[in-house]
């Protein structure tokens, strides 16, 4: 057993590889896991207890007939939760929602109608994803907002779906498309990057041009996706395995959900927290993210990065706020 290691602040739990939606940019869809497979709510009783931080995501959560044996005993390890969800199933997120208030939820939306229901293959998908939110704004929950992972067919679609979640009071999250084990996927790619990278320019000076300093520092987060398409390095090191983590639906403790292959820590079936956490394994996979070459620039493993080296989107924050108060454009080579 190596040396203790301090623990990690926060972590995804992919819940399951089953979804009802056949997403374009995602195949998960095409492999689900076996519900007697999945990880339990007693399994997740081994999470430490120090996070701050943890989002359940899939597949999709809600399927998942345990989930609120999940969330209550997760949320006895961290300080929030935010769930992932296409929105479809609006009665069961209403009612986790109420029993547990809290609760954050974002509803991945690819799209205006027509478009969302088209790339995320199911009807009335975007109605569903809307009123769900509506739903829980009514409810008094606060933390909910829209999910869009970009690519060359709804990257304009982007800026509506920004000010239609501003004009109601949402949360905007935004993400690109990838290629990983997780998505089950290895073809995705960008063609229009100039219009895309554009598209994306345009939404980082909006979010400046507000007063609302979580927007200023999500500009920074789209700008590392502006980075990302570029294929430029990641504006920030990578410390996945170390300040994050993430378990797969059938508990393998993984760093992230960006590599080829996972890299396995553990699994959280078969041992303790601590076995997995300061194993001689989870060492070897943390040096194997060091050596890691494929720019990957999603939430889970930019946000904790962000916080630890804040001076550095700082920095940023600052000198592009100045520049969109003076009417300059973006800094997108700082």
């Amino acid at each position: 057993m190596s040396a203790k290691r301090n623990m990690p602040s926060e972590a995804s739990i992919i819940l399951t590889y089953r979804c009802n939606c056949r997403c374009y940019m995602c195949n998960i869809w095409q492999d689900p896991t076996n519900p007697q497979e999945e990880i339990t709510p007693e399994d997740l009783e081994k999470l430490p207890d120090s996070l701050s931080f943890c989002n359940l995501t899939g597949g999709e959560p809600f399927l998942r007939k345990d989930i609120e044996d999940i969330v209550k005993v997760v949320s006895k390890k961290t300080k929030r939760i935010v769930i992932s969800t296409n929105g479809f199933f609006t009665e069961r997120i209403v009612d986790l929602v109420k029993k547990f208030p809290s609760l954050g939820i974002r509803v991945s939306i690819e799209g205006l109608p027509a478009a969302n229901d088209e790339l995320r293959g199911i009807k009335d998908g975007f109605d569903h994803g809307l009123r769900t939110l509506l739903e829980l704004q009514h409810l008094g929950c606060r933390d909910i907002g829209f999910g869009i992972t970009v690519s060359d067919r709804n990257h304009r679609d982007m800026i509506e779906l920004y000010q239609l979640a501003k004009g109601l009071g949402f949360e905007f999250a935004t993400a690109v498309i990838h290629n990983s084990y997780y998505f089950h996927k290895q073809d995705n790619q960008f063609e229009k990057t100039n219009e895309v990278i554009a598209s994306f320019e345009e939404l980082i000076n909006r979010l400046l041009s507000t007063w609302r300093i979580k927007n200023w520092y999500r500009a920074y987060f789209n700008y590392g996706l502006i980075n990302k398409i570029k294929g430029n390095d990641r504006l920030l090191p990578c410390e996945a395995g170390s300040e994050n983590f993430f378990i797969t639906p059938t508990g393998d403790v993984v760093p992230c959900n960006g590599s080829e292959v996972p890299w396995v820590m553990g699994n959280i079936k078969t041992q303790s927290w601590d076995e997995i956490w300061n194993s001689p394994k989870a060492n070897e996979i943390r040096e194997k993210v060091r050596n890691c070459k494929r720019g990957c620039w999603m939430i889970g493993t930019a946000a904790p990065v962000m916080k630890k080296y804040i001076a550095v989107p700082t920095k940023w924050v600052i000198r592009n706020k100045i520049n969109n108060i003076l009417g300059k454009p973006v800094c997108l080579e700082c």
